[in-house]
């Protein structure tokens, strides 16, 4: 708030013709004027919307970042896991794995929206603003930190662990016996409506 002000007021001064063989001509005067980036940046402000980072640790995989998204520019694969495999920072048990958790800046519109529902705040935006590239590729960001063969490893304990859970229930369901069925005849109707006579 203060540095607009102080741009606007110094914006009134004009600055005094001068000739470019003159010794302050690259002097900087009081007034609007380009700044040397990037030798020279205007500060950033705490709260501001730029490229977006997760801190995986902290991240129970909930999902909820991708589902808020307007623009669909975050793409998770979530895997199970049987038990708690650890906790966040704030102390939130983990028990799902990110084999995948990749964000396509290219396709953000920096709302916000995913920070605000994110129930750990390992979504957030930094300060980072120019990851500009010849490569569009490059705007994509990977945070999942496992490799093919651990996300294979994972899967596959999962899918063992589901399977000794259902063998009780289907052998349980194959030994049951077969209900019975009574099936009673039809009973008369106890009340008759009578119809009137014709006259």
């Amino acid at each position: 708030m203060w540095l607009s002000i102080k741009y606007f007021f110094q914006a009134r001064k004009k600055r005094k013709k001068e000739w470019l063989n003159d010794a302050n001509y690259f002097d900087k005067a009081e007034g609007t004027f380009t700044i040397q980036y990037p030798k020279e940046e205007i500060p950033i402000p705490d709260h501001g919307r730029y490229q977006l980072h997760n801190e995986i640790d902290d991240c129970i995989v909930c999902d909820k970042c991708a589902k808020v998204c307007p623009v669909d520019c975050i793409d998770i694969e979530p895997v199970r896991s049987p038990e708690v495999f650890g906790q966040t920072s704030d102390g939130t048990p983990l028990r799902i794995h990110a084999a995948k958790f990749d964000i396509d800046m290219a396709k953000c519109c920096y709302c916000g929206l995913c920070t605000v529902v994110c129930p750990t705040e390992c979504l957030t935006m930094t300060k980072e603003f120019d990851f500009s590239t010849t490569d569009i590729l490059d705007h994509n960001f990977s945070f999942s930190k496992m490799t093919d063969q651990q996300i294979a490893e994972k899967k596959q304990e999962f899918e063992e662990y589901q399977a000794q859970k259902a063998a009780p229930k289907a052998a349980a369901k194959e030994n049951a016996p077969l209900p019975v069925i009574n099936k009673k005849p039809a009973g008369k109707p106890v009340f008759k409506p009578k119809m009137p006579k014709k006259k």
